[in-house]
This record gives C-alpha cells, sequence and structure tokens, in this order.
C-alpha cells in the first residue's frame, strides 16, 4: 500500500509539473505573436487624379515586391476635388495632381496661385512627374465624322455637336476652357445651347465618349488608350498649354521616409515603363 501511495505522489507531482511547463511556454506563444502586431504593414496614402487610376494600381502592384511591408491605399479623384479634400484635414502622405495649379494652391511656395497662404506641401520633395497631352476623342466609328479642333469650334458655333468636357475646378476642363479661349469661343453661351455636357473627372468624361452619349469628348490622350478610344486630333501647347503632373510628399504625411522612397520609386525605370505603356511622358 505504502508504494502505491508513494506511486500516486509521484505521478501527482509529475503531473503539477506538466501544468506548470505548459503554463509558462504560453506567455512566449503569446510575445511571437505581440511581436508579429509589432512588424505592422506601413499604410501610404496616395491622393492622386483620375487619369492616373490604371497605371497607379499597377504601379502599387509592382511595389510589392519592392517594399512588402508598405500598403498604398489610393484615392482618385479630380485634383480639385483632391486638393479641397487636404485642405479639410484629410489623411494624405502623397499628392500627385494632373495641374500644377491645384498643386501650387497647396504649397507655400506655389507663387500667386496660393491665394489661401496654404502651406500643405514639403516643397523639397516636389517634382515634375509626367506630362500628358489633350486630345479630341469620338465614340467609335465616329458618327458625327468629326476631324479635328478645328472643325469642333466651327460645329459648336453651329450648334450641330454635342461635347463632354470637364468641370471647370478639373484639369481637364480647364484645359478645355483655354482650348475655347483660342478659338474665341465663349463657354456660358455654349452652355446655354445646349452643345456642352460636363463631368466631375476626366473618367466621367471618357465614359460619355464610350458610351456614345455624346459626339465627342476632350480627355488626356491616356484615358483615350485606356478606353481604346482613337483620338482624331490632339491639342498644341500654344492651345492649352503644357499638361504636367506634379508630385510630392505633403508635411501632413504620419509616414515622411516611406513616402518618399514611394515617390523615389514613380521616377524608376519600372514605373517609367507603365506609365509610357499608356502614353505619359515620363520627366523625373
Amino acid at each position: 500500500m505504502k508504494r502505491i501511495i508513494a506511486l500516486l505522489l509521484v505521478l501527482a507531482m509529475a503531473l503539477l509539473a506538466g501544468c506548470s511547463t505548459s503554463q509558462t511556454q504560453a506567455p512566449a506563444g503569446d510575445t511571437a505573436a505581440d511581436t508579429a502586431d509589432t512588424a505592422a504593414t506601413v499604410e501610404l496614402v496616395v491622393f492622386a487624379a483620375a487619369s492616373l487610376q490604371d497605371t497607379m494600381e499597377e504601379i502599387a502592384r509592382l511595389y510589392q515586391d519592392v517594399a512588402p511591408e508598405v500598403e498604398i491605399l489610393y484615392n482618385f479623384d479630380s485634383s480639385g476635388t483632391l486638393k479641397t479634400q487636404i485642405q479639410e484635414g484629410a489623411d494624405c502622405d502623397i499628392f500627385i495632381s494632373a495641374a500644377p495649379l491645384q498643386m501650387n494652391q497647396l504649397d507655400a511656395e506655389g507663387g500667386e496661385e496660393n491665394t489661401e497662404g496654404l502651406d500643405f506641401v514639403d516643397s523639397a520633395t516636389r517634382l515634375d512627374l509626367l506630362e500628358n497631352k489633350v486630345v479630341l476623342a469620338v465614340p467609335e466609328g465616329n458618327p458625327a465624322g468629326i476631324e479635328s479642333f478645328d472643325q469642333l469650334a466651327q460645329l459648336l458655333t453651329d450648334g450641330s455637336v454635342l461635347l463632354a468636357m470637364g468641370n471647370e475646378d478639373v484639369p481637364v476642363g480647364q484645359y478645355t476652357q483655354r482650348i475655347f479661349a483660342y478659338y474665341g469661343l465663349d463657354e456660358a453661351t455654349l452652355a446655354q445651347s445646349g452643345v456642352l455636357t460636363y463631368g466631375s473627372n476626366v473618367r466621367e468624361v471618357t465614359t460619355q465618349v464610350s458610351e456614345n452619349a455624346v459626339d465627342c469628348g476632350i480627355i488626356y490622350a491616356t484615358d483615350a488608350h485606356s478606353a481604346g478610344l482613337t483620338p482624331v486630333d490632339k491639342a498644341t501647347a500654344e492651345m492649352c498649354g503644357q499638361v504636367i503632373y506634379p508630385a510630392a510628399v505633403l508635411k501632413i504625411s504620419r509616414n515622411a521616409e516611406a513616402a518618399q522612397a514611394f515617390l523615389d520609386y514613380l521616377s524608376s525605370d519600372d514605373a517609367a515603363a507603365v506609365f509610357q505603356s499608356v502614353g505619359f511622358t515620363c520627366l523625373s
């Protein structure tokens, strides 16, 4: 009997030792999990003009191979809308505009165009990233037989064509307004006569053309390419100026170092290949 009792005591002590071991090992597992959580993904918020959506999404996929710890979160819209969102306090690490105007409005070094005294842009990081072209695009088959901007000006005056363009706060709309001024056309008069429709960004204008809802639209060459549209004419710099896309890290960035690294990548050969594939000219 004494041997049995002794054996039971030994077994009980072994069981207690096992429980103690498992209890001391559990925190080690928790520590490993905590370590994994500590190595959290860096999230970069990039505000980019709507005309960049296809290329920037492809570049984000490529960047995963370069910096797998970085997650790119995009906000695509018209540059004017993005500028307003930044001004109103939206989180943003990098801003890429479809025109210098909206960048200048946020940049303390933006000159006369910074009419509100805003100071969001880290001017030391700012660069001219890309150049695009403004084109006259028509639906498949070109039902209205439009061949040039010269012809379009006459057709608008005659009231015999329906043109889609960007709103006045959208860069592509502002370039269109310059084209109107070049031809001596009054936008208010054209709008009143019913020959204009509007889009809140260039992709909306492109969609109207693609869906044959209008006779033609003034968009970017890259959007025409992405939508499978064939431009019938290209605006010259004399008609509307150069279409420059500036990019910069913002002073409100919570991940300025990672933001600068991604901005640098946008000037790399790999990114340039993506931009050039749809018709952009790389400037940096």
